[in-house]
């Protein structure tokens, strides 16, 4: 399925692949790879609450600073798996972490298949990236937040989906 124009990338409209969903959904299973080039499958966080955080790039700008203000916040969030996914090969992520002292996000990518990125419907098709998003699915693995950032070059709203977790302890 594809979607056009609910996402932007510098003001041009973006096509999102993949299956929309929302709020009230449970979460699709899908296999992404962790840092040690290994997969992972969603479904081994069955029964923790998990905030998702999508991004394009964690070298680029806006998403460093997604994924250091979800690894800050974490520390007050220890009853939810946070998780950061892109599309960048483990090796960079490894060395963005490092970089960046990202110790309390799991980091993911989503380069081999594209699982998440269509599971979700976040995959731009244009740029191959993920759009910038954020999730939360709760310990029953239904959506009870989501919010899929219009301009792909800007900031999600931190304080309502940091506020979702805070309501699921």
């Amino acid at each position: 399925m594809e979607r056009q124009g609910l996402v932007t990338f510098k003001g041009q409209a973006m096509t999102l692949e993949g299956n929309p969903i929302g709020v009230g959904d449970r979460a699709p299973d899908f296999t992404a790879i962790n840092l040690e080039m290994q997969p992972v499958e969603f479904k081994q966080f069955k029964e923790r609450n998990v905030l998702i955080s999508s991004v394009a790039s964690v070298d680029t700008p806006v998403c460093e600073v997604q994924t250091r203000r979800v690894n800050q916040e974490a520390e007050q969030l220890d009853h939810a798996v946070m998780l950061t996914i892109s599309m960048d090969l483990p090796f960079a992520q490894k060395r963005f972490m490092k970089e960046h002292g990202i110790v309390r996000v799991q980091m993911l990518s989503d380069f081999k298949n594209h699982e998440f990125g269509r599971a979700f419907g976040l995959y731009v098709k244009e740029l191959g990236l993920l759009a910038r998003a954020v999730l939360v699915i709760d310990k029953t693995g239904q959506v009870v937040y989501e919010e899929i950032v219009k301009e792909i070059t800007e900031q999600p709203d931190y304080a309502r989906a940091f506020a979702e977790v805070k309501k699921l302890k």
